[in-house]
């Protein structure tokens, strides 16, 4: 008889563990971690002809800085409706030998029913508002797979602004084809992304199934609107005739 009550209990448990694995999420949030290596970044930012004085800041910067600079951001989710938005201050003005990728200017809102985004960049205390449909991305969905803050998440290999290419981990448990930043359009919520070439990550470090209060996920409404066409026009009359830097911030800042 205890065999038979011992068999019961364990039958029940692992249905219970069944469940709130396959439970779906419709909102919540989540809580990401942007990793970005600066010493390779940096060497790109340089260029492939680097002059001497060039090479001495950067040799400088290697011997007493950290390789990795880690910053924290949260997506907000429901109604089918997504706001992601920075949780910490980042210096969004580039010195000398500063760059993009280690700055956090983008606020991203998206309807996935209308399909429209809403992006506000802020650089150097000026705010842009692109208002647009949402950014498309060709998706290749692969069979590996990777655990990602609780939830097994299926690669996706894609290409954004015609060649930076993207690795995504994605979870058909969260029913919003959304993601951090502009990334979006897979079979479920992008909770990895890499831009290997950019050396850039974003990884999911907690996700919170939780209904979300009324009014939480809204568009941001301050800048210049403009659309994604006229913002790659925008970046290419500022950064025009910067070489490598100029090159590379334009494409980073395009993101």
């Amino acid at each position: 008889m205890k065999k038979i009550i011992i068999l019961i209990i364990s039958f029940l448990a692992g249905n219970l563990v069944f469940a709130q694995h396959a439970r779906i999420v419709t909102s919540g949030t989540i809580e990401f971690e942007k990793t970005i290596n600066m010493f390779a970044v940096k060497k790109t930012v340089m260029g492939d002809k680097p002059d001497p004085f060039e090479v001495q800041i950067y040799d400088a910067y290697k011997s007493r800085m950290p390789q990795f600079k880690k910053m924290a951001s949260t997506l907000v989710f429901g109604d089918n409706k997504s706001l992601f938005k920075p949780t910490e201050s980042a210096d969004n003005n580039l010195s000398l030998y500063g760059d993009a990728m280690a700055m956090q200017f983008n606020t991203v809102y998206n309807d996935y029913t209308t399909n429209t985004t809403v992006l506000q960049k802020e650089l150097a205390g000026t705010f842009f508002l692109v208002k647009d449909t949402t950014r498309k991305i060709k998706w290749k969905i692969t069979d590996e797979t990777r655990d990602i803050a609780g939830y097994t998440c299926r690669r996706a290999n894609g290409v954004i602004l015609d060649s930076v290419y993207i690795v995504a981990f994605y979870t058909d448990k969260i029913w919003v084809s959304g993601g951090p930043e502009s990334f979006n359009g897979l079979p479920g919520m992008i909770l990895g992304v890499a831009l290997p070439h950019e050396n850039v990550t974003w990884y999911a470090t907690k996700v919170t199934d939780m209904a979300v209060p009324p009014n939480t996920v809204i568009p941001p409404k301050k800048g210049k609107v403009m659309t994604w066409a006229q913002l790659k026009e925008s970046l290419l009359k500022t950064f025009n005739g910067m070489g490598a830097p100029g090159f590379y911030r334009r494409k980073v800042f395009a993101l």
